[in-house]
């Protein structure tokens, strides 16, 4: 028998591997609501026209061959553009990788800057592809703690404590998911401080940048020029695009990093490039038509401000209210719950209900939480709180 390599072991992602029960339990004739992917295209938004008749014409046009590792010259302009209207100064067509999904480019920077042992600190909770990657490539994602008594902000102290000779960066996700928590400028500052002292890179990924209710996203690395800055971003979420895989990494103050940036472009080109067709979109979606993403948030804000309502009103459960993206971190404190992935397993089964658990994105040590995705429609969520409050308050009733 082959068998695989032991480091592989360590590699996770609970947001996937929650569905194989409910694939089962669908196989058997269940029904199952899914509140447990954030790709909005499963749900009622649609992929704005234009970028879809963009991607036609470059088909139609014959743009589906090869094309430069780093991406169209198109695409880099317009994210280059894109990067100055967002307040980041000196980003040049050069500072640009196109990849595939903001997840490529995350890979990309984490491959070419880290050896096996290094560290790399990491929200919890946070996306789980971050610890993935580290146990794919042998360094030490090391979690630093989220404050959910503080809107699930970042505890500065903690980040510096956890900083050793062996650290080399500090990967933020601001929007967060799972959190949809916001970083204050006071509070990026402070982080921004901590890497310019320790001599830190800061991996910035931004991908829900546009995704907003009230609060206000500062991109990090508008705030330093004196500090190397990796952010990442996408076409994926705001412009609901997630299949076609397109994202992007910006070297910013990449003068601080030649190195690494020349290193990025080596395992670029040994992957050939990514998809052309789609990358011909870039430039329509930032500098076109942007009427979509009111559309989609004021639809989202009424969802969110449901699964705020709903989840807060049943005993046991709390939830900090999200200030970006279509993910929430509620919290469980009820009798006899010890394991939240054991409790969003019974839910599944008893209910077909699917969250994710929150141990599968890393939590403060004796809490236990579920990721809830509300994308789906309001009559979908009444539903799927509905039965998640009958299935509380039938076993685990608060006294």
């Amino acid at each position: 028998m082959v068998q695989p390599a032991r480091h592989i072991e360590n590699v996770r992602y609970a947001i996937r591997n929650v569905v194989a029960e409910a694939l089962r339990l669908e196989a058997q004739g269940r029904r199952i609501l899914y509140l447990n992917i954030g790709d909005p295209l499963k749900f009622d938004f649609q992929t704005p026209p234009h970028l879809i008749e963009a991607v036609h014409r470059a088909m139609r046009d014959g743009h589906n061959g090869y094309v430069p590792s780093a991406g169209i010259p198109a695409a880099r302009e317009a994210i280059a553009r894109e990067s100055f209207r967002h307040g980041i100064p000196g980003i040049t067509p050069l500072d640009v990788v196109v990849t595939n999904g903001a997840s490529e480019a995350i890979d990309l920077a984490l491959t070419a800057l880290l050896e096996p042992g290094e560290r790399v600190l990491v929200p919890s909770p946070g996306y789980p592809l971050y610890n993935a990657l580290a146990a794919r490539l042998g360094v030490q994602a090391v979690p630093y703690s989220l404050d959910e008594d503080k809107g699930w902000s970042l505890d500065l102290a903690q980040i510096d404590a956890l900083c050793t000779p062996g650290t080399r960066a500090i990967l933020l996700c601001n929007p967060n998911n799972p959190t949809g928590a916001v970083l204050d400028r006071d509070v990026l500052e402070g982080l921004l401080e901590i890497a310019r002292r320790r001599g830190l890179v800061i991996l910035s990924d931004e991908i829900y940048d546009k995704l907003l209710y009230d609060k206000v996203h500062i991109p990090t690395a508008s705030l330093a020029t004196d500090v190397p800055i990796i952010t990442f971003g996408g076409l994926s979420k705001a412009y609901l695009a997630c299949g076609w895989r397109v994202g992007w990494l910006v070297f910013c103050n990449s003068h601080l990093m030649p190195g690494l940036k020349a290193a990025v472009l080596r395992l670029a080109d040994a992957r050939l490039c990514s998809a052309g067709p789609p990358q011909y979109a870039i430039a329509p979606a930032l500098e076109g038509p942007q009427e979509h993403l009111a559309e989609m948030m004021g639809r989202m804000r009424s969802r969110r401000d449901l699964m705020v309502r709903r989840i807060n009103a049943i005993p046991g459960l709390s939830v900090v209210e999200p200030a970006a993206a279509f993910y929430a971190m509620p919290r469980i404190q009820l009798p006899g719950v010890t394991s939240d992935e054991a409790f969003v397993l019974s839910l599944l089964r008893e209910t077909g209900v699917l969250f994710v658990h929150g141990s599968g994105f890393g939590q403060k040590a004796g809490t236990t939480h579920f990721r809830v995705v509300f994308l789906p429609s309001e009559d979908i969520l009444a539903t799927a709180f509905d039965l998640l409050e009958a299935f509380v308050r039938q076993h685990h009733p608060l006294p």
